[in-house]
């Protein structure tokens, strides 16, 4: 619907309902937090190419930001390109905690942590900042997430009130269940891939108190069967549509707070 983590895209999914924005945090050669997905900028910014092209870690704030950010998507997505995608900047993490912070939560992931030693400090720095408290358990106001159980360890050391999300890579449900007595005694949940998502799976979670919020789907029918199986929470490209799949699909229980929709 618009360039992946911009302010272009946030504002979307605010606008259309998500409980929950994506953050990929990666830093720059001068520790500025900012928010990509990928550890290279070559997919999605353009500019000099000394300044826009090669790793986000050996690049100083002020080169990423000379760099566009959005003519990327209207070239590869001529359906949905937009005149004012067009400049759009790879922001910092404390501008989009500045801007969004108060309109919706946050979904906080630390990409390739041992890139970037020190990073969970500097998270939990930006987080005191900007007055980015963790929210209640019932309903947090921020997760963070990292395929690195080490990372969430040692952000877990700095601050014991943010729930993690320990993410799982490719592999049989059979074996992230054999992981989740370990998992529990660290995170709140597990980020799966949808293929990844079984029923049996989702129970034995739930027997570990473990949240289960599959990535990505972007498809009604596979929202509505995750919805079926009882999923917490779902990443997605796409919140309106997974807004309108919600409403359509099973009922919750009282007292359930149902599933939340994470806006990638």
């Amino acid at each position: 619907m618009a360039p992946e983590h911009t302010t272009a895209a946030y504002d979307r999914a605010v606008q259309f309902g998500a409980d929950y924005i994506e953050l990929d945090v990666q830093r720059t050669k001068d520790g500025v937090l900012v928010v990509i997905h990928d550890a290279t900028l070559d997919r999605t910014a353009r500019g000099v190419p000394a300044d826009c092209t090669g790793r986000v870690a050996e690049k100083t704030i002020a080169q990423i930001e000379s760099c566009d950010a959005g003519t990327w998507f209207n070239a590869t997505y001529p359906a949905l390109a937009r005149p004012e995608f067009a400049g759009l900047r790879v922001p910092r993490l404390a501008d989009v905690l500045t801007r969004y912070a108060g309109a919706t939560k946050l979904y906080i992931e630390t990409k390739e942590p041992e890139s970037y030693p020190g990073i969970e400090s500097d998270l939990a720095a930006v987080f005191r900042q900007n007055a980015i408290s963790p929210g209640t358990a019932a309903l947090p106001r921020v997760f963070i997430q990292s395929f690195s159980k080490a990372s969430l360890l040692r952000f877990k050391e700095l601050d014991t009130g943010f729930p993690l999300i320990q993410l799982m890579s490719a592999m049989s449900p059979s074996a992230i269940i054999a992981q989740l007595p370990d998992v529990r005694t660290y995170a709140a949940g597990i980020g799966v891939r949808k293929a990844d998502v079984t029923a049996g799976l989702i129970q034995s979670a739930h027997a570990a108190c473990l949240l289960v919020h599959p990535y990505t789907v972007n498809d009604d029918h596979e929202m509505l069967s995750l919805l079926e199986m009882g999923v917490d929470g779902i990443f997605t490209d796409r919140p309106d549509q997974l807004r309108d799949a919600i409403a359509r699909g099973p009922d919750r229980p009282a007292g359930e707070s149902g599933c939340i929709v994470v806006a990638r």
